[in-house]
């Protein structure tokens, strides 16, 4: 049976008091909606239908960038869930299979979850996700009967036998399409509120005698986020879980608690991350390479056996070799640096290619930009670059080639040529002296604002 996603994301989240949509606002460095559509990808669904309210635009644009096949449809009113839902029957004509029913502010949910849900839908007509709550609080409770769900009761509405249970209301759902949207339009808004609630097609599809059960996940997985400190605490959860699969894989996390993770980040057995590393979204670090202490990387790759930092930062596109070495405060961007390559201090790497075995001195700076276009340096293999060198691209340095501390390369280097540009130095006998004469007079007027 095929299957559909449709993925409630139009709330404005008030309580995050931010002008962003709540759903994009970020876990792990990526939006929680990204989260619940990469979970939704495990049932290689035949349509992906995205519900934007609030910040329609911005919804869209993040949506599409993980998905460009996924549809986004405009609920103009927040009428309720039902109401949301109901959005996606245009999007949703002439599908056949079913329906999951996920929410953009609930970015945990696992995909195993979502596949037990619809290999229960098989021999259901509605299935319910719900879960055993520690502590239940206001959640809704789901009132079984057996595996049949008889219905399900509000808080304010349970009695003090219904408040007892602990199986609680996740509010996701999976339904055969035609099913769904028939008993969607059947769910009325004669409440406090005056909204069209999901959770009444439950009552409806019982009046109608159709199968509905409930499937059971952790509550981990049902945490949404509603404010900052709920996003706060969803962050706290994600890393917690990530950093104790890397050292389950064989990873070496000196201070695990102070190493943040992005959603898709990928380290190798036997690499060891030294404390207070940060990596952004697109990392992967192979096996056996070592990230030293407050190093961030985003966008980049780290061969075997590599070593970065302390202190370092790979930006977008850097690409480093096997037994590479990038030393403390170094920068390096849209840059390879072949296989034993090393570039140990005090240095920017930008658009560029160093060669195997070549050395970059400390201070050494290609000049990428000229204020309008980016352009690249090519250096070969075996190269010594002085400390303190510019490069001034586009300029390539050839295989062997060595340049003099200080200068500063605006030409291409042959092979085994050394290149020294610098002017030449002029001491002045004295000079020193009477200048500090000079300009501790000057001071001495200031000071007395002469």
């Amino acid at each position: 049976m095929s299957s559909a996603l449709v993925i409630l994301a139009a709330g404005k989240g008030t309580r995050m008091n931010s002008d962003m949509p709540k759903v994009l606002h970020p876990i792990a460095q990526t939006p929680m909606l990204v989260h619940a559509m990469r979970a939704g990808r495990a049932l290689a669904p035949e349509r992906t239908v995205i519900v934007a309210g609030h910040g329609a635009e911005s919804v869209t644009k993040a949506a599409l960038s993980e998905d460009d096949t996924a549809q986004v449809v405009l609920q103009e009113e927040q009428l309720g869930t039902a109401h949301a839902v109901d959005q996606a029957r245009a999007a949703l004509d002439g599908f056949e299979g079913d329906v999951v029913v996920l929410y953009g502010d609930t970015p945990f949910i696992q995909p195993q979850t979502l596949e037990r849900m619809i290999a229960a839908r098989a021999e259901n007509d509605l299935v319910i996700l719900g879960f055993e709550a520690a502590d239940p609080a206001r959640y809704g409770r789901l009132v079984m009967n057996g595996d049949r769900l008889e219905r399900i009761v509000e808080f304010k509405d349970a009695s003090e036998a219904e408040r007892a249970i602990s199986f609680c209301n996740s509010g996701l759902l999976a339904c055969d399409a035609g099913t769904l949207f028939d008993l969607i339009a059947a769910v009325g808004n004669d409440n406090a509120s005056g909204e069209y609630y999901l959770t009444d097609v439950v009552e409806l599809a019982r009046a109608r005698n159709l199968n509905v059960t409930a499937v059971a996940c952790a509550e981990a997985e049902t945490l949404g986020v509603n404010s900052r400190a709920d996003l706060a605490q969803a962050d706290a959860v994600f890393q917690a879980a990530a950093r104790a699969a890397l050292l389950e894989q064989g990873v070496t996390l000196m201070a695990p608690e102070t190493v943040y993770l992005a959603a898709d980040t990928v380290i190798g057995r036997d690499s060891v991350i030294e404390p207070n590393v940060v990596f952004g979204p697109g990392v992967t670090v192979e096996s056996g390479a070592q990230i030293r202490a407050f190093s961030h990387l985003e966008g980049c790759h780290v061969s075997r056996g590599a070593v970065v930092g302390p202190y370092a930062r790979l930006r977008p596109g850097a690409e480093l070799a096997e037994d590479a070495k990038v030393g403390n405060f170094v920068e390096i961007k849209n840059a390879e640096i072949a296989e034993g390559a090393k570039v140990n201090h005090l240095s920017y790497v930008g658009d560029a290619s160093i060669g195997a075995k070549s050395n970059i001195g400390a201070g050494t700076i290609t000049c990428n930009y000229d204020g309008f276009m980016k352009h690249r340096t090519e250096i070969g293999e075996g190269v010594f670059i002085g400390s303190n060198t510019m490069l001034v691209a586009p300029v390539t340095v050839g295989d062997g080639a060595m340049t003099a501390t200080g200068t500063v390369v605006t030409r291409n280097i042959e092979p085994d040529a050394l290149a020294v540009a610098r002017a030449k130095q002029d001491n002045k006998p004295g000079y020193a002296k009477k200048l500090f004469s000079i300009l501790r007079k000057k001071k001495e007027n200031l000071s007395k604002g002469q």
